[in-house]
């Protein structure tokens, strides 16, 4: 990556700042890489007649847990539409100006920026617990207002299968993948469906510029590159040695070392792509009173807690709430940390999705 992508990045996180943030900072819970989705009432305690009913569009791990947490603690009836990414926007955009869902949650600022460009989103509203983010969750935050965040993971580091490549022989930068010995074994996902991975094609294409970012993944492509839909097959691919390379997020590529998959992380010297998880409420919500009380409850420490502990995969990322401590599982240090501004990330999203999707996928 260039030098000029690290500005912001560094700027945020230079020094003992970067530590401070990711330790303040795609198992049991719904799967976030179901593609198709699922829609689910929250086993907690039914509302009473007075409390309303708060649609969640989300493609969280957590979700179901989260919905189930704030239930129970506000009587607030909860329906889940959990899927992926991909789908969830396109059945906003879909919806317009008569949407069915009140809070929207996925993993990529720069995926609700292109909502919050729409005219989709409330603006103009700071949750009572933002007072809690660290220095980093609040460099974050849109100047609209328009969304939360609510941690942060790596949109794609290198994941290797440990039976079929050696430390030493994996790849450190991300041009090592053009390698010739990488012939056929390299996967990801597609940036359609998984959330995740709209964001690791935008680091490229930001910052190395637009042409040398397009030429990185056709030369990716010549040598035998393999889109699969979303982490889950990716790594399954990987684990059997389908592939010996990985491009996923890392809270995913943790969860799969945890389950006993024989594989390894490399985060590249030349930096990952800081991937938050974003939160917004539409603009048109029906029970606006209760989509403000969700995403309150998403940034306390109860709620942080259940996103921790709760989420299988997803519950492998770095905490942007003041006292909250990531699972340790997951490299605090060591790792360069690229920053792709969400609203750059929003200008470039359908033309970006339509040039992969012509020249990498088709």
């Amino acid at each position: 990556m260039q030098p000029g992508f690290l500005r912001r990045a560094g700027a945020l996180m230079a020094g003992a700042a970067v530590l401070v943030g990711l330790a303040g900072c795609g198992g049991s819970a719904t799967p976030a890489s179901t593609a198709g989705g699922a829609t689910t009432a929250s086993s907690a305690p039914a509302a009473s007649s007075s409390k309303g009913q708060l649609v969640i569009y989300a493609a969280e791990g957590y979700d179901q847990a989260m919905a189930n947490a704030f239930q129970a603690k506000t009587g607030i009836q909860v329906k889940l539409s959990d899927m992926s990414t991909g789908p969830i926007v396109t059945k906003i955009e879909a919806e317009g100006n008569n949407p069915q869902w009140d809070v929207a949650w996925f993993d990529g600022d720069g995926t609700m920026a292109t909502l919050d460009a729409q005219g989709l989103l409330l603006k103009g509203w700071e949750p009572a617990n933002a007072a809690n983010y660290t220095a980093l969750g609040k460099s974050l935050l849109p100047p609209d207002q328009s969304y939360a965040v609510t941690g942060i993971t790596a949109a794609g580091a290198i994941a290797y299968n440990t039976k079929y490549v050696t430390a030493a022989q994996a790849p450190k930068t991300w041009t090592d993948l053009l390698q010739p010995q990488w012939k056929n074994a390299v996967g990801m996902d597609n940036p359609a469906i998984s959330g995740p991975t709209f964001p690791v094609v935008a680091g490229f294409l930001y910052g190395m510029g637009m042409s040398n970012g397009e030429s990185f993944f056709e030369k990716l492509k010549a040598n035998g590159l393999k889109v699969f839909a979303t982490n889950k097959p990716t790594l399954s691919a990987l684990s059997t040695g389908a592939i010996k390379i990985a491009i996923a997020q890392d809270s995913a590529e943790i969860d799969a070392i945890k389950k006993g998959s024989p594989l390894a992380i490399v985060y590249p010297s030349d930096g990952v792509t800081m991937l938050p998880s974003a939160i917004g409420i539409s603009s048109h919500a029906k029970d606006m009173a209760a989509a403000k009380e969700f995403v309150n409850f998403a940034l306390s420490a109860a709620g942080q807690q259940v996103m921790l502990t709760k989420g299988g995969g997803d519950s492998n990322f770095a905490p942007l709430i003041q006292g909250e401590q990531p699972n340790p599982s997951r490299q605090q240090t060591g790792i360069r940390w690229n920053l792709v501004p969400a609203a750059w990330q929003a200008s470039n999203y359908n033309p970006v999705q339509a040039w992969f999707k012509a020249h990498i996928v088709g």
